[in-house]
C-alpha cells in the first residue's frame, strides 16, 4: 500500500469493505449520506438538493411542511383545473335536469321548493316542517325546461371560474350554496301562507355570484359598468316575464353581496374568522326567514 493511499474501513460483517449501507436497500454500500438527516443513501435513493443529496423521506417531509400557495382572499390555490367546482356544479345540474325532465317529472315536486298550507293543520312541502327544508338546497339543482337550464348554466360558466380562482374552491362553493339558500328562504317567506309555492332553479345562486362579482370588481378597482349592465338586464327580465321568481333572485343577490364583501374585505390577520362568520350569518338569516315564514302559516 502506498503511503498516500487512504485506508479503507475494515470489514464489519463479512460482506464487503464495511461502508455504510443504504437505509432503504441494506444490500447496497454507499459513501453518501442525506444532507438533512444523515442517513446513508444509494444512487437510486439520492435526491439532488441545493447542497449535496437528500433522502426521499426528507424531500417528502419538506414538501408537506411547505405552506400551500394561497389566493388573494385566502383560499388554497387550486393545482390544475381552476374551474373544477364550477364544472361539477354544472354537471350536477345537468344530471338532475335529465332525471326530473326525462326520467320522472314527479321528482320536480320531490326536490323543488314546494310549499302549500290551504287549511289550518293541512300543510305540504316546506310548510310541513324542518324535515322538508332540504328543499332549500335541492331546488337549486332542478330546472323547468331547456331554456331555463341553458341560461342558468351559461351564466354559471361565465361567472363561476373567475370567482372560483380568486376565492378558492371551498369559499366559492360556500358562496354559491349560501346565496341559493338565502334566495329560496326569501321566496318561502314572501309566499308562505295559503298561496301555493313552487319554484325551481339555480337563479338565486347565480344572482349571488353576480353580486360577489360586483364586489370583486370594486375591490380590484375595475369599472363596474359591465356588472351593472348585466345586473340591470337580468332584473328587467326578472320583473318583465311571468313565471320568474324575483324573490329568489333578490335574496340571492343580497346574500352574494354580503358574503362577497365579507370574504374580500376581511382583514388578513382574521381572514378565516371573518369569512366564516359572514357565511354563517347569512345562513342564520336564511333560517330566520324560514322561521318567519312558518309563523305566517295558518293554524
Amino acid at each position: 500500500m502506498l503511503p498516500d493511499e487512504p485506508v479503507r474501513p475494515t470489514p464489519v460483517d463479512g460482506h464487503g469493505a464495511g461502508l455504510p449501507r443504504c437505509y432503504r436497500h441494506p444490500e447496497r454500500e454507499t459513501g453518501v449520506s442525506c444532507a438533512r438527516c444523515g442517513r446513508p443513501v444509494c444512487p437510486e435513493c439520492m435526491v439532488p438538493a441545493s447542497v449535496g443529496f437528500q433522502c426521499p423521506e426528507c424531500v417528502h417531509g419538506a414538501a408537506a411542511e411547505r405552506p400551500r400557495p394561497r389566493t388573494t382572499f385566502g383560499g388554497v390555490l387550486a393545482l390544475g383545473d381552476g374551474a373544477l367546482v364550477t364544472k361539477v356544479l354544472i354537471g350536477l345540474n345537468l344530471l338532475v335536469f335529465l332525471l326530473t325532465e326525462y326520467v320522472s317529472k314527479e321528482w320536480q315536486v320531490k326536490l323543488g321548493l314546494v310549499s302549500w298550507a290551504p287549511l289550518p293543520g293541512l300543510r305540504y312541502g316546506m310548510a310541513a316542517g324542518p324535515e322538508e327544508w332540504y328543499r332549500l338546497v335541492t331546488a337549486m339543482f332542478v330546472h323547468g325546461g331547456l331554456l331555463h337550464i341553458a341560461t342558468n348554466m351559461f351564466s354559471l360558466w361565465v361567472l363561476g371560474p373567475q370567482l372560483e380562482r380568486v376565492l378558492g374552491r371551498v369559499r366559492f362553493l360556500a358562496l354559491y350554496l349560501a346565496a341559493g339558500i338565502a334566495g329560496n328562504a326569501l321566496s318561502f317567506l314572501l309566499t308562505a301562507g295559503p298561496d301555493q309555492l313552487f319554484t325551481v332553479g339555480a337563479s338565486g345562486a347565480i344572482f349571488g355570484l353576480l353580486g360577489a362579482t360586483g364586489v370583486l370588481f370594486r375591490v380590484n378597482r375595475v369599472p363596474l359598468q359591465p356588472v351593472i349592465v348585466l345586473l340591470v338586464v337580468n332584473l328587467v327580465i326578472t320583473f318583465s316575464l311571468s313565471g320568474i321568481d324575483w324573490r329568489a333572485h333578490l335574496g340571492g343577490l343580497a346574500a352574494g353581496v354580503v358574503i362577497g364583501a365579507g370574504m374580500m374585505y376581511a382583514p388578513r390577520a382574521h381572514r378565516n374568522l371573518v369569512q366564516g362568520l359572514t357565511t354563517v350569518a347569512v345562513l342564520a338569516a336564511s333560517l330566520g326567514l324560514v322561521l318567519a315564514g312558518m309563523a305566517r302559516l295558518p293554524g
